[in-house]
Order: C-alpha cells, then sequence, then structure tokens
C-alpha cells in the first residue's frame, strides 16, 4: 500500500519517478497503462519521452529500455484485448468508478468504429484511447492473429518514437533536462490534440446537421 501511495506521489515529478521506478517499474506502469482499465490515469507518453532525456544522460541504458518497454506495452494491450473478449458487452453496462469511467470505453468504441483495425496503432498515442482500445477489439471479435499483428506494430511506433524523441532533445539539445517539465506539456499537448481535433469535428457536423437546433428554433 505504501509503494502504491509513493507512485501517486511521484507522478508529478516524472524525472524523480522514472529514476524511482527504474526499468521494471516503468515496464509495470507501461504494462498497467495499456493493460489494465485502472491504468488509464498514468502518464504513458510524458513517461516515455522523460524516460529518453535521463537516458541520454546515463540514469538509463535505452537499448535496454526500449525492448522492455515494447514487451511491456504488447503484453498489455493483449490482456487488454483479452478482457474485452471475456466481458463482451458487458464492459459498456459497467457502473462508473474511481477508476473507470463508461464515457471513456464509449469513446474508444467510437474510435474503433471510424478506423477499424488501425485504432490498435493510432490509439497508442492518444491517451486514454490507448487503454480502451484493445478491450473494444476484444469485444468486437477482432481475430486474434490480426489483433497482434497491429498491437506489435502499435507498441514498436509508439514506444521507440516517445523514448527517441526524448533521447535526442537531451543529446542534442543542451541543457534540457532542465526543463523537462516543457518538454512533457509539449508532448501531452500533442497527445491529446487528436483526440481535441475529433471533438471539434464532431461539434461542427453536429451544428450543419441540425442548423435549427443551432439557431433556437426547436
Amino acid at each position: 500500500m505504501h509503494a502504491i501511495t509513493d507512485l501517486f506521489d511521484r507522478l508529478s515529478n516524472l524525472p524523480e519517478l522514472v529514476q524511482w521506478a527504474g526499468l521494471v517499474g516503468l515496464a509495470i506502469i507501461i504494462f498497467s497503462e495499456t493493460g489494465l482499465l485502472v491504468g488509464v490515469f498514468l502518464p504513458g507518453d510524458s513517461l516515455l519521452v522523460t524516460a529518453g532525456l535521463l537516458a541520454a544522460r546515463g540514469y538509463l541504458n535505452v537499448y535496454a529500455v526500449a525492448p522492455v518497454l515494447t514487451l511491456a506495452a504488447i503484453c498489455g494491450n493483449s490482456v487488454g484485448y483479452s478482457i474485452g473478449r471475456a466481458t463482451g458487452p458487458r464492459v459498456f453496462r459497467r457502473e462508473n468508478s474511481l477508476f473507470f469511467n463508461k464515457k471513456h470505453a464509449m469513446r474508444a468504441h467510437e474510435f474503433y468504429e471510424k478506423h477499424g483495425r488501425k485504432t490498435i496503432v493510432l490509439a497508442q498515442f492518444m491517451p486514454v484511447i490507448r487503454t480502451f482500445a484493445p478491450v473494444i477489439a476484444g469485444v468486437g471479435g477482432m481475430k486474434f492473429r490480426e489483433f497482434i499483428t497491429f498491437n506489435v506494430l502499435g507498441a514498436v511506433f509508439w514506444i521507440w518514437s516517445m523514448l527517441g524523441i526524448g533521447y535526442f532533445l537531451g543529446s542534442y539539445i543542451p541543457g534540457i533536462d532542465q526543463h523537462i517539465e516543457i518538454v512533457v506539456i509539449i508532448v501531452v499537448f500533442i497527445s491529446i490534440l487528436p483526440g481535441l481535433i475529433g471533438g471539434y469535428r464532431a461539434k461542427r457536423r453536429a451544428r450543419f446537421a441540425n442548423p435549427a437546433a443551432e439557431r433556437g428554433d426547436v
């Protein structure tokens, strides 16, 4: 219990969290975010970029971190898929709780309906959606052979690109490790940008589809 409390305390200081967690801890965090519905609050993108920055400074071995975290993401996604296969549509009837919000599952379902199999790759770069997308794929009956292909592709692209960004910045921009919070803010903004754009487009479509309601005539 103390370890969990300590984890929550350190979430506000990512460099300290990365150094405290180490390789095993980082793998557990990535696995939890991708495979367990309770991991939706974990800072995947910013954590990976921070790990890359610290690896460039010699705190971590990036050649060990990248494959281990890729495997953790693949396993996490596979567990999420298995949960979806086991629970089926019941996941949409589950009551909201501290770690589960039905709204997130519906968002992932809508994203899956729109993008199909590509969702498993695209969702890796979208907080919240990446936690629920494998579950929705399982609920939708996506064949495991098909799922695992997109799962591996998505995990590789996500882990290696986020670590690579951090490692590149840490290697070639002097003093960037003194301003990690700025990098994290930029990465988080880029991560949620697709969701913001999608929400804006959905509102525009709804407005144009029902102009009378927009004018207040109905």
